[in-house]
């Protein structure tokens, strides 16, 4: 009796301990929290600029309210339904071919872990991965550069008598979609297989060593060790990049649009953008942002359960 006294009284006096660490590990995550309070959640209230006819320069109270008008003209307008279709099937055609693309990273990564040379390795991996910090307008003039009509490639070309006269690829309608999801690749594949080249170091050696003992060689460890202990890393990825569908960003189509390519090059991102600020039609434009945010829960949340009852795996 007296032992099991002192032990309740030594886990009575561990509690306070237990405690104070829930604050600690708080206290560490609570500059991530208010960041994303601040800057993700915080400008929801600009969602209510859709409700109203919204003007600028004028106070959003003494703007007329519309109720749901901006949403219904969404869909009832014929003009801004053509419209809505063509960016969708911009974005989607765009997305879609982007996810044959995927594999990609954990291949570069596989191909980086296998290098002998450390140095060698290290050369590689910075060069790919300097590109994501490049911003698209330099990358729009390295193209044009190279792709213009006067540019390098066009006049390697010439002078190998492949073509007749000079083109310009970044003024042309055709191939518009593998073009930007090409330049995507290139410029975020270094950075996108920084996470699959840590979860390569995670693998257990003991793994290796014992495939090596079996007679194992390099080939079939990458493909019964490295793939597979890669896979759930992937679709956790692929989940989430679900979850950014509709969310292809602004920067680079609006650099790589123009007369010629805009049928097939404006996104929702670019569409919404082009309704606010180009246009001046802010309430409409918040309207269709709030939809996509809907569709992209919507898309997210489906993923996330077919991936529970499939894989028996999710991000939550």
């Amino acid at each position: 009796m007296q032992i099991s006294g002192r032990t309740s009284a030594g886990q009575m006096r561990r509690k306070p301990k237990h405690k104070w660490d829930d604050y600690k590990v708080f206290l560490l995550a609570f500059p991530a929290i208010a960041l994303v309070l601040l800057f993700r959640y915080a400008p929801l209230w600009g969602w209510s600029f859709a409700l109203f006819q919204y003007k600028p320069g004028k106070a959003l109270l003494d703007c007329k309210y519309v109720g749901l008008q901006n949403f219904s003209f969404l869909f009832s307008n014929p003009v801004m339904r053509r419209n809505l279709v063509r960016v969708l099937t911009n974005t989607f055609g765009i997305h879609l071919l982007g996810y044959l693309f995927t594999p990609l990273p954990m291949l570069f990564a596989i191909f980086l872990s296998e290098m002998k040379s450390k140095r060698y390795q290290k050369l590689v991996q910075t060069v790919t991965t300097l590109p994501n910090f490049i911003s698209w307008v330099i990358i729009y003039s390295l193209v044009n550069s190279f792709f213009s009509s006067s540019g390098v490639a066009t006049n390697l070309l010439k002078s190998l008598g492949l073509v007749e006269e000079g083109f310009n690829l970044m003024t042309s309608d055709d191939h518009v979609w593998l073009r930007m999801v090409l330049l995507q690749q290139w410029k975020g594949l270094g950075w996108s297989a920084i996470i699959y080249f840590a979860a390569i170091s995670g693998i257990s050696q003991d793994m290796f060593e014992a495939a090596m003992i079996d007679g194992a060689n390099r080939i079939q460890r990458i493909w019964y060790i490295t793939i597979p202990s890669l896979i759930p890393t992937y679709f956790v990825l692929l989940i989430m990049s679900i979850g950014n569908f509709l969310n292809t960003g602004v920067d680079q189509y609006l650099t790589f649009g123009n007369a010629l390519n805009k049928q097939y090059i404006e996104v929702l991102d670019l569409y919404v953008y082009n309704l606010g600020i180009g246009s001046g039609q802010i309430s409409f434009s918040v309207a269709v942002g709030i939809m996509k945010s809907v569709v992209a829960l919507v898309l997210f949340s489906s993923a996330n359960l077919a991936s529970k009852k499939i894989r028996g795996e999710s991000v939550f």
